[in-house]
């Protein structure tokens, strides 16, 4: 068995950082594990925030959550006045997907990288 446990995401602020990603995931307050700040999802899969010592380069995490979820999330999105689209190249401004028969957004978290939230995986529908 092959299963992923965990990342670290590189951050300017990590405990922004993460606080941030709980937040717009609906997901408990992070916690403390040595030198990170940990987001636990559900799956058992951690999302572990470090603080860079020089620039973070942007990266993508992509989160599959229910449609309401979705709909908690894309308030979240909208009430912080946070940019969106539809599409990773951000062609699509202020637009929402429906790939596979779900809905999907992506936006940006505190240090660039590309969060996305979806309710069907990809090629799934």
């Amino acid at each position: 068995m092959v299963a992923f446990n965990h990342t670290i995401v590189w951050s300017t602020d990590q405990k922004k950082g993460a606080a941030f990603l709980a937040e717009m995931l609906g997901r408990p307050a992070p916690v403390t594990f040595g030198r990170f700040d940990v987001v636990q999802l559900d799956n058992g899969v951690s999302l572990d925030f470090a603080t860079a010592e020089g620039p973070v380069q942007m990266q993508h995490f992509a989160f599959l959550i229910s449609e309401a979820e979705f709909d908690a999330a894309f308030a979240r999105i909208k009430a912080q006045g946070l940019e969106y689209w539809a599409d990773p190249m951000r062609k699509r401004a202020g637009e929402i997907n429906h790939n596979d028969g779900g809905r999907g957004v992506y936006f940006p978290g505190p240090d660039g990288h590309l969060l996305e939230v979806i309710t069907r995986p990809y090629g799934g529908g």
